[in-house]
């Protein structure tokens, strides 16, 4: 008997099970290596949604050595630096200490993912270019030179404005480390010339309209899976949706939600229930007030799992495939200025809706534990309710002639 087959990413990615396994294989193809892994699933829909999120890693692996090795390129073309004294500390001496005393003081404060992407902005793209220089020849000429490289020679796609401002942060949090220990008198200009500003992108939401057709087809997929051994998935992602709608959470403070975090309370001021949330995120515990619309899906939930431990999660890790898929067959995948949509774009989308419903602008970004700043960038901005026609229209009362009666007469 044959083993059973499937591919994903147009052909790129097989998954397999061999007769002898109980378990899914899946293979990828890559710089003339074949990478093979076992997903650890018995069921195919499980299998598949692993093998896709592997594979992507995979994929993203290949890509960032790939560039590294540019980077490397890129730097032997640069004029070497002068020998220096034996005393005089290298920029990868700069960096390790700075890593040191990072990780220590930011025990606890700091989601350990942030920690790690410190470390991989300074192994793949920085500590290539700069590592053995000295840390005192890191001028701003030299920073430059590192951000032409890297938009220059990355030989496909160009690094987002977000990923090299990033990595610009923890080149300045390394120099910022030098500084305080003595190794360099000042820390140079690292303002990036000929841009003051950058675009401002309007971030992927869903419209009233564009809203409803997702949440009518994730609800006819709870109700109606294309196989009855989805069922589970489905009507669990349908609950996802409307619950990130109507609590404007992030999608990885949502994956680590448990249900010890969630409360259904009385709101005093609007007589209706809500959902109280402890979150953990990014920038610690925060809390957050959901829309009376969240009840119904967590309730399922909750119906759903009979007695759930405390520590349970709630959603755990985001269905990734199956969201792409619904979206791919609404043909709302992208947004009309070609921004893919994805399940941070529910996060958008509440922040929009209660932006539209004319909510306090403060409220909003407390609620999203955000800045106001960033809510008037990327949302306010793009909301034409938020605009007054009558105060941008309005025109002053016409000043009337005197009458002629009332005119003063010469004597």
């Amino acid at each position: 008997m044959s083993a059973e087959r499937y591919t994903l990413l147009d052909g790129r990615v097989h998954v397999y099970r061999r007769e002898n396994s109980r378990f899914w294989q899946c293979a990828i193809y890559l710089r003339g290596r074949n990478h093979r892994a076992s997903t650890h699933q018995d069921r195919l829909d499980a299998a598949l949604t692993v093998a896709r999120e592997w594979a992507l890693d995979r994929i993203a692996e290949d890509r960032l050595g790939s560039h590294s090795l540019r980077l490397n390129a890129a730097m032997a073309a640069l004029p070497q630096p002068a020998p220096s004294s034996a005393t005089a500390k290298t920029f990868k001496q700069a960096a390790e200490a700075f890593l040191a005393e990072y990780r220590v003081l930011t025990a606890g404060e700091r989601n350990p993912r942030y920690v790690e992407n410190k470390e991989r902005h300074l192994k793949l793209y920085l500590l290539p270019f700069f590592g053995k220089r000295p840390v005192s020849e890191v001028t701003a000429g030299l920073i430059q030179q590192y951000r032409v490289a890297r938009l220059g020679n990355t030989g496909g796609k160009r690094p987002a404005r977000s990923t090299l401002h990033q990595e610009t942060v923890t080149l300045r949090q390394v120099l910022k480390s030098a500084n305080r220990h003595g190794w360099i008198a000042a820390v140079p200009d690292m303002s990036a010339p000929y841009k003051t500003s950058g675009k401002i992108a309007h971030r992927a939401w869903f419209s009233p309209e564009e809203y409803e057709r997702l949440r009518a087809a994730t609800d006819e997929r709870a109700r109606s899976p294309k196989r009855d051994r989805w069922r589970a998935e489905c009507e669990l992602f349908h609950d996802f949706v409307e619950f990130m709608a109507n609590t404007g959470l992030r999608p990885d403070e949502a994956q680590r939600l448990e249900f010890r975090d969630v409360e259904i309370v009385m709101d005093g001021p609007t007589r209706q229930r809500i959902l109280e949330i402890d979150v953990r995120g990014k920038r610690g515990v925060g809390f957050c007030k959901s829309t009376p619309d969240a009840v119904e899906p967590f309730e399922r939930l909750l119906k759903r799992r009979g007695v759930p431990k405390p520590t349970d999660l709630i959603f755990g890790k985001i269905q990734r495939q199956l969201m792409n898929a619904v979206l791919d067959e609404l043909g709302l995948k992208t947004d009309r200025d070609g921004n893919p949509r994805t399940a941070y774009s529910l996060r958008h989308t509440y922040i929009c809706f209660r932006l539209l419903e004319g909510a306090d602008i403060y409220q909003v970004a407390k609620n999203c534990r955000t800045s106001v700043e960033m809510i008037e960038k990327f949302y306010a901005s793009h909301i034409k309710t938020r605009l007054d026609a009558a105060a941008l229209n309005g025109r002053p009362q016409s000043r009337k002639a005197p009458s002629a009666s009332k005119a003063p007469v010469n004597t």
